[in-house]
């Protein structure tokens, strides 16, 4: 069993948590689990939502697990790496904070895939839109690339496999060298990148699904998109050689580095597709992100000091 109770009472108070990077509650048992579950949460809140994840973890099928959500770091990668750190379990199983299990089996089904193939480097699952969401998330999720991702029906060497639910074996984390500590953005591809070099598989497993969901209005849409553009921007300008492009669907072939006449006409190409397809939800998305980069591009500093910390933020 996993004992959340703490983690739970840890959660409700979260404005008192002002720490860089702070480890908090986790399972100890007498011998080692084989699973740590990391999660990366700046106010070990989110919305009300990390609690509500922890609960549904305590009603997963499988549960030799260690739960270590890691506080106070804005920087994603460097929190995963500090929660790698401190893992006792052979098997490293990364979540957002926001993550909704919308199964009772996805924690068993991704430790039973790695165990049964040790060519797999990295296990991901889909990511369904919830039948039950608001109209607006719904069709958001459905016309934004990567808003959500199909389901499979068997293993599939895919580019959609992301930190926002995966599994990674602890020896192929430390042997790429985990997650970049620099970026704050564009990790996942990254890593997938790095696990691909070392020789490993980078799928998504059969019949397993998260929720995932955006926002819930389109003012905080459109205001997250343009906060990844202005990201995507201080990557691109300070970290080009960690940049790595995404796919939208599941495949096996990977472009790594497309160049920029590539991606100006593929963004062309994106905004008459939304138009067209009259996916007005899109079109907007674009058009923030594209704002967003280019206000980057042309303000983001690499160095911003929070109080007498320095955290390489670009927002």
């Amino acid at each position: 069993m996993i004992s959340l109770n703490n983690l739970r009472q840890n959660c409700k108070g979260h404005r008192k948590y002002k720490s860089y990077g702070k480890l908090n509650d986790r399972k100890m048992t007498e011998k080692n689990p084989l699973v740590s579950i990391v999660i990366p949460s700046f106010d070990g809140y989110r919305d009300g939502l990390l609690p509500k994840l922890l609960t549904s973890l305590k009603e997963q099928t499988f549960q030799d697990v260690e739960v270590l959500v890691i506080k106070g770091d804005y920087r994603g990668g460097r929190a995963i790496n500090n929660g790698v750190k401190k893992s006792k379990g052979g098997i490293i199983i990364i979540m957002d904070d926001d993550t909704i299990l919308a199964q009772k089996e996805v924690l068993e089904n991704l430790v039973t895939t790695l165990k049964n193939d040790s060519t797999i480097g990295m296990a991901g699952v889909s990511n369904l839109i919830p039948k039950d969401a608001p109209w607006l998330i719904r069709r958001a999720m459905y016309e934004i690339p990567r808003g959500s991702s199909p389901l499979v029906k068997e293993i599939v060497d895919s580019d959609i496999a992301a930190t926002a639910c995966c599994a990674i074996p602890k020896k192929v984390y430390l042997e790429v060298g985990g997650e970049s500590e620099l970026i704050p953005r564009g990790l996942d591809p990254h890593l997938r990148h790095k696990i691909r070099q070392a020789g490993y598989r980078v799928v998504v497993i059969p019949n397993t699904w998260i929720h995932h969901l955006l926002p819930n209005s389109l003012w905080k849409i459109l205001k997250q998109h343009f906060k990844n553009g202005k990201i995507s921007a201080y990557c691109n300008k300070f970290y080009p050689e960690l940049v790595y492009d995404l796919s939208t669907t599941h495949t096996n072939k990977f472009v790594k580095k497309p160049g920029w006449t590539y991606r100006i006409l593929r963004y062309i190409g994106r905004l008459l597709s939304a138009l067209f397809l009259f996916k007005w939800i899109w079109f907007s998305v674009e058009i923030s992100n594209l704002l967003g980069f280019i206000w980057g591009y042309i303000t983001v500093k690499k160095v911003i000091c929070r109080g007498n910390k320095k955290q390489e933020r670009p927002l």
